[in-house]
């Protein structure tokens, strides 16, 4: 395990979360980093790693500890979801998004600059999670970014009292 944690550790909720640990092994190049199963193989607990950051995964699952909700993925919401990952590739961002295609992920926007100093692609899994990859490739002013898109561009929603 690693000597250090991420601050936030998002889980990603699947119907089969074994098969996903090894997609986005494939596909994506993060690493598992924990498994524990239960003794019919069933998942407990994961956790994978992209570059400095972990990730959970887990099965679907609903119980008293979560006050109500259910952790579902969005092939159990007729492909509904609540958020999508962003992730930061320091390099090779075409090529990430060929092996992903290659391992079957669906790529629902193609590699593009963007007008904030990024190139990026869009992937979905197949459940359905959408994944979005971006590298940057420029430094851009708040000030051209606002003239590009016509977007007012704040860095702090901090008030002074």
């Amino acid at each position: 395990m690693s000597a250090s944690k991420s601050a936030i550790t998002p889980v990603v909720f699947y119907r089969d979360p074994i098969a996903a640990l090894h997609w986005l092994e494939a596909a994506f190049g993060f690493e598992t980093e924990v498994l524990l199963t239960d003794a019919e193989g069933k998942l407990a607990h994961a956790e994978m790693t992209f570059r400095d950051c972990n990730i959970g995964i887990g099965g679907e699952w609903e119980g008293p500890q979560l006050g109500g909700a259910r952790m579902r993925s969005p092939a159990s919401l007729d492909g509904a979801g609540t958020q999508f990952m962003r992730l930061n590739l320091a390099e090779g961002l075409d090529a990430h998004c060929e092996r992903a295609r290659a391992a079957g992920a669906v790529i629902t926007e193609e590699p593009q600059d963007q007008f904030y100093g990024a190139r990026t692609y869009r992937a979905r899994d197949p459940e359905g999670h959408v994944w979005t990859f971006s590298q940057d490739v420029r430094v851009v002013s708040g000030e051209e970014m606002a003239a590009v898109s016509g977007l007012t561009i704040e860095t702090s929603l901090r008030k002074e009292d």
